[in-house]
């Protein structure tokens, strides 16, 4: 049905103006073509702030512009250095599995770390030791399994989706050892041999040379029933319950961390899961040890990393963008939208580190803080000599106000 010129002409007037790149008086509109969509997702590189200088690399790259790999059991999708450049410590895939589906049963030589994002899911596994791992994974639950061990995860009643990281930039979820591939490419003598078969009993396996088992359909299992191992149970969990792990609280939000300190099987993967209410901002703050790995969640975000010799760059982020910042550069997250911010913050270590502007302004001798900055009275008073991690709301009237 044609739509009236009328109808047309009022949707034109109340869709939302195209941004531009224009500061004040600096800058000029656009006059070629243009992605006027994507250009309003980050208004913060389209006209960047005053503040901004120099040459700092792409420090974004969101899931929904990665290939994603459809298979009979749901999808996979990764950011890997391949399509982030500067995130050499981590990569990260964003995977769905139907009711039932099954990730095949492999193994990779990185670890793997993993948040449940919706639905639930089981997860197997075994140690060197010949002991094994079973748990049901619920939304807002990690696991974490070593560089090496074999493991496997299916949907429950409702499928599932997760974010899986892995402490190798390189790694890719195309290279992984998987169960049905050694079958394929190992010789039927010698399977024969191995178990104590005849040949015959493999006449059935799947020729799954192209690795289409990768993620494929299956029966949803029944209640978690524990396979009794005969080395007993496993000596450290694979899983982590996050979400019931009690949160640092603040003003403006509030963070849970996680490391090797309250989930030991993570050895390799520090993180914290922060939650920004609308105009909070996780503090000005860099990290001593180790670059940062971010996957937003939910909400709007913008953050601006500051680099060495006066560079800085600012970025915007939305759900399912990954953020990276090079080792110990400066840099803060904060909520410009008008629901909350979660995000996690992940890191190639056994340990979270951060270290605090505020918190270090105000445990340094005042008078060399002046010295620097020529701050006054009132202003030095309000340092906190304790590590905020979030500052508080900067709303005023009721109304969220944005930086110009």
């Amino acid at each position: 049905m044609a739509i009236s010129k009328t109808k047309r002409r009022e949707e034109i007037e109340s869709a939302p103006q195209a941004p531009q790149p224009i500061r004040g008086d600096r800058g000029a509109s656009i006059l070629g073509p243009r992605n006027a969509p994507l250009e309003r997702e980050n208004p913060d590189l389209l006209a960047s702030p005053d503040t901004d200088s120099g040459t700092i690399p792409n420090l974004k790259f969101s899931f929904a512009t990665a290939r994603n790999r459809l298979l009979s059991g749901g999808w996979a999708r990764e950011v890997t250095v391949r399509e982030l450049p500067v995130a050499t410590t981590l990569a990260g895939v964003n995977m769905r599995l139907k009711p039932g589906a099954i990730r095949e049963m492999h193994w990779h030589k990185e670890a793997e770390w993993a948040y449940m994002l919706a639905g639930t899911a089981r997860i197997t596994a075994i140690d060197p030791q010949g002991r094994n791992f079973i748990d049901d994974i619920n939304v807002g639950d990690l696991w974490n399994f070593p560089a090496g061990i074999p493991h496997s995860i299916q949907g429950l009643e409702k499928g599932c989706e997760f974010l899986l990281v892995f402490d190798n930039g390189s790694f890719s979820e195309n290279e992984t050892f998987l169960i049905t591939d050694w079958f394929a490419h190992t010789p039927r003598e010698v399977l024969a041999k191995n178990f104590g078969v005849s040949e015959a009993a493999f006449d059935n396996l799947p020729q799954d040379i192209e690795h289409t088992r990768y993620i494929f359909s299956g029966k949803v299992p029944g209640p978690l029933v524990p396979v009794n191992s005969p080395a007993g149970p496993i000596s450290t969990s694979y899983s982590h319950r996050l979400s019931a792990q009690e949160p640092i609280k603040v003003g403006g939000g509030q963070v849970r961390i996680v490391d090797s300190s309250n989930f030991p099987a993570a050895t390799t993967i520090a993180a914290a899961l922060v939650e920004l209410e609308p105009g909070a901002m996780r503090e000005m703050h860099w990290h001593p040890n180790i670059d940062e790995w971010q996957y937003y969640i939910s909400g709007q975000a913008r953050m601006t990393v500051f680099a060495s010799g006066g560079k800085a760059r600012t970025f915007n982020y939305q759900a399912g963008d990954v953020g990276y910042i090079p080792f110990a550069m400066g840099h803060y997250i904060e909520n410009v939208g008008d629901q909350p911010v979660q995000f996690l913050e992940m890191f190639r270590s056994s340990y979270f580190a951060d270290l605090s502007l505020n918190q270090w302004m105000a445990l340094t001798p005042p008078e060399l803080v002046r010295a620097h900055l020529n701050l006054d009275a009132k202003t030095m008073t309000a340092l906190r000599k304790d590590k905020p991690i979030i500052a508080p709301f900067r709303a005023i009237k009721g109304e969220l106000k944005r930086p110009a």
